[in-house]
């Protein structure tokens, strides 16, 4: 199997950035440009088992490495790696508190990427808390499709 990893433009993973940081026009525009991949990519982040399987049937091998590689998974950071798709290994890397990762990028004048790893470890963190106030912690007992999926 030949993979092939999607060379987003700056401006795409940028406007990704800002859907993960809650803007509806950076949501609007990733739907208009037909980036629902990325779109899925924060909901499979996220945990939502449809959102994977979208980037598994449409073969975003890359994009679902990535979201494996953020929840520490060694054989999807390896996948990134060979599959030469570094900006995706550096950024999951940094979600995962990795200095030299951001350095890397930084150096290669990736910002843009170091910028979406630091919105979604915020975003993770945003949703982590949620669960544990009382109110995210009644909503998670009584969230019955997640129990069930």
């Amino acid at each position: 199997m030949n993979i092939k990893a999607i060379n987003y433009s700056q401006q795409e993973i940028e406007y990704f950035t800002q859907h993960v940081l809650h803007h509806k026009q950076a949501f609007n525009w990733l739907l208009e440009h037909n980036k629902h991949e990325l779109l899925a990519t924060l909901e499979a982040i996220r945990d939502d088992k449809k959102a994977f399987q979208f980037l598994i049937n449409g073969q975003f091998f890359v994009l679902a490495a990535f979201v494996n590689a953020i929840w520490d998974d060694a054989n999807a950071f390896q996948f990134l790696i060979k599959t030469k798709a570094y900006d995706w290994a550096a950024c999951a890397n940094i979600v995962n508190g990795d200095d030299k990762a951001e350095v890397a990028l930084k150096t290669a004048h990736k910002n843009h990427f170091v910028q979406l790893a630091k919105a979604i470890q915020s975003r993770i963190h945003e949703d982590g808390d949620r669960l544990t106030t009382p109110v995210g912690i009644f909503k998670s007992m009584f969230n019955f499709k997640k129990k069930f999926d």
